[in-house]
């Protein structure tokens, strides 16, 4: 069996044991025989129908989600982000071949580079319609530029369109985007070869782990991070701040990838190996987009105990845990992974309390994130759809009940 089918069966012993079930006692209240149970625990039986699936965190009390959070969840309807939208249709649009076409003119270096700035602000702030709007007048300026450059500005302007493929990647990935996230991740490492900036490649390399987090290519998030992380080892013996703030961050995607795959030792493993390069830098930083430190590496610990199904251990980190000198969309989805403790706890108040605070701070990132959705629907469905304030919640961010 796959290791998908294994995790799901430690997944559903875990929690059958939390409730103090034995496996006749819960294999009794699914209608189910104890072999069939024991079948599924030990993951060599697969289950195949989204209702039985359904029926087991219905009895087990837990959200369908942290059962099988590799599973496609059916969410009450709700419309693309504009921002999804708008930069996808930027990618499709062949500005790379107008560029080949058109005749040569002066680029405003300069000006392009403090877009790209304003634009990565924009990603960390999580106001992504307008990093969208920004992105429909800035790629195809870049395109065109680097066709009109030569020698070192040419190299500079390759290394700007590469920050602006790596924040549109960036942002369509926390929108639920992962196929519009790849393109532009790979059209990222493409432009930063040609920059001649290695650790821009680095950084293609993470963004790469996060599309394929969020498309649930697990295999691919580790294959991809550790090769980046290996590339990287001389950099990081050497002390390059940008190079432990890189390979720290793939360390901790690591540890996300292996927690749900339910390989508990492993995922706090690479959390201590990013835990020890965050101590080496001895502060937080912001290199290449990835805002590692120590303050990051508490939140993917918060991070890696949920997805553990640890919600006990993950408000114990809470609890000592100040997010403050992350960016803004850092600190919303700090409170969604609270918010998905409070869940894992069937404590539906506090987790609607977090997702209202994590609104508060990034409203798009809670509108347009798949994760909040998936949280809303299994606490809709958990109230049994009579809860007012998650109802009201549900269609605050977007959600038609």
């Amino acid at each position: 069996m796959t290791d998908d089918v294994q995790a799901l069966g430690r997944r559903v012993a875990q929690a059958r044991k939390r409730r103090g079930l034995s496996q006749r006692e819960l294999a009794r209240l699914l209608d189910r025989s104890e072999t069939w149970l024991s079948q599924v625990e030990r993951g060599v039986r697969k289950i195949d129908r989204m209702s039985v699936l359904e029926r087991v965190a219905e009895v087990l009390e837990v959200p369908l989600t942290e059962l099988a959070p590799d599973r496609p969840v059916v969410a009450a309807a709700h419309e693309r982000p504009a921002a999804a939208v708008n930069l996808t249709l930027a990618l499709s649009s062949s500005n790379a071949l107008a560029a080949v076409l058109a005749d040569r003119s002066s680029a405003n270096l300069r000006e392009l580079t403090g877009s790209v700035d304003q634009a990565w602000s924009l990603v960390h702030a999580a106001e992504y319609e307008r990093v969208s709007d920004l992105m429909m007048r800035l790629l195809p300026a870049l395109e065109f530029a680097a066709r009109a450059s030569d020698g070192e500005p040419r190299s500079a302007v390759y290394a700007a369109l590469a920050r602006t493929y790596h924040a549109c990647a960036a942002v369509l990935s926390k929108l639920g985007e992962p196929s519009g996230a790849w393109v532009s991740a790979d059209r990222a490492i493409a432009a930063a070869e040609r920059s001649g900036d290695a650790l821009l490649m680095a950084e293609g390399a993470f963004r790469l782990s996060l599309v394929f987090q969020s498309a649930r290519l697990y295999g691919q998030v580790i294959r991809t991070a550790s090769t980046a992380v290996d590339a990287l080892a001389g950099r990081v013996a050497a002390e390059d701040p940008a190079a432990i703030s890189l390979s720290g961050s793939m360390l901790m995607q690591m540890a996300i990838t292996e927690a749900r795959r339910n390989n508990a030792d492993q995922a706090y493993a690479y959390l201590v190996d990013a835990e020890r390069l965050a101590q080496a830098l001895g502060t937080d930083r912001n290199d290449y987009g990835t805002e590692f430190g120590p303050t990051n590496v508490t939140l993917h610990q918060v991070t890696v105990a949920v997805e553990l199904g640890d919600a006990g251990r993950a408000l114990r980190i809470a609890a000592d845990f100040d997010p403050g000198g992350l960016s803004p969309e850092r600190r919303s989805r700090y409170q969604v992974e609270l918010a998905r403790a409070h869940a894992q706890r069937r404590d539906a108040p506090a987790a609607v309390a977090a997702i209202r605070q994590a609104y508060e701070i990034a409203p798009e990132l809670v509108v347009g994130h798949p994760t909040v959705h998936a949280l809303l629907t299994d606490l809709l469905r958990t109230e049994g759809g009579q809860a007012t304030d998650v109802r009201d919640l549900a269609r605050q961010v977007g959600m038609t009940l």
